[in-house]
């Protein structure tokens, strides 16, 4: 069985519970608290696992992979049924794009060890780091809103009626938008989009307070 190394609020996380719950695949969380004890993610065991520290790592066996855009297109190579990838070369490429601009432009800055070091190190309070925070949710957001509506590509998901790797990444990031109280109005599409994502039962197994340990 898959061993999936898991914090239940990590965005990351979040993405590949919803590959492994689309491809019905069976797997055992191994809970890593990113906050208990100075964090989990630290201790040798986990280091041993992963050396950057960082969750998600799936196990297959002796196999260990890390980074969740990896580990989704390994489960999908290995599992291609059913796939989160069109299969038109453009609009494969613009599926990436999106979760590339979630993956690399917009969570990066707003995860836990940037918004910790930004609090521990330059001493922010609160309300800088909501700032911060707002800051770059805005403007990743109106990028994605934009690009959706540019390539009129969208139905009931980011592109097209079937969930794509596109929804994966951007139902965890409106999770944690709207946990950090982001004002998402100026967001019709992604909002719409998400509240449909919502309902799909590989996301409604995937969410964070099911995952809760």
């Amino acid at each position: 069985m898959l061993k999936l190394y898991d914090y239940f609020r990590s965005s990351a996380c979040f993405r590949v519970r919803i590959a492994l719950n689309l491809k019905a695949l069976d797997y055992e969380i191994i809970p890593i608290h990113l906050m208990n004890n100075g964090g989990e993610q630290f201790s040798n065991t986990y280091r041993h696992i992963n050396p950057q520290c960082l969750v998600p790592a799936l196990c297959n066996r002796d196999k260990i992979l890390t980074q969740s855009l990896a580990i989704i297109e390994y489960l999908e190579d290995i599992h291609p049924s059913p796939s989160l990838l069109p299969p038109d070369p453009y609009e494969k490429s613009v599926v990436r794009s999106f979760a590339l601009s979630i993956a690399a432009d917009i969570h990066p800055l707003n995860n836990l060890r940037v918004l910790n070091y930004l609090t521990h190190k330059f001493n922010i309070s609160e309300e800088q780091k909501t700032q911060w925070y707002h800051h770059w949710i805005e403007k990743g957001f109106s990028a994605l809103e934009k690009q959706l509506t540019t390539y009129q590509l969208s139905g009931n998901f980011c592109f097209g009626n079937n969930l794509t790797l596109a929804d994966i990444y951007l139902v965890p990031q409106m999770y944690n938008a709207m946990r950090f109280a982001c004002n998402l109005n100026a967001y019709p599409t992604l909002a719409r989009i998400n509240t449909h994502c919502l309902q799909h039962p590989a996301i409604m197994k995937a969410w964070p307070m099911d995952a809760a340990t």
